[in-house]
């Protein structure tokens, strides 16, 4: 499938982006990045691009590092879970056998 060009309006900035998918998704996320950028420009009281999209972006990367951590511990519980399991499975066959 083509990549789809698509337009966009961040933080008074028109972007257009190649889209691999759904227009509709790149539409929702940079949605998303000027609303933060806004919130973070009315907080900060400043209307300098670049520092507000430093700060969006070190918003997005604790984001990011947090959601790496919370997939960490449910993987690290789902291989407990699965070795429970497997471990069950054994001994129901031995009772079985």
């Amino acid at each position: 499938m083509p990549k789809q060009p698509v337009r966009v309006h961040i933080f008074n900035q028109t972007y257009t982006l190649l889209a691999d998918g759904d227009p509709a998704e790149v539409e929702a996320v940079a949605r998303q990045i000027d609303e933060l950028m806004a919130n973070i420009a009315n907080r900060a009281g400043t209307g300098d691009s670049t520092r507000v999209a430093v700060l969006a972006c070190l918003h997005l990367a604790d984001q990011l590092r947090a959601s790496q951590t919370q997939l960490r511990l449910l993987e690290d519980k789902s291989a407990r879970i699965a070795g429970i399991l497997e471990q069950a499975l054994d001994n129901a066959q031995l009772e079985n056998a």
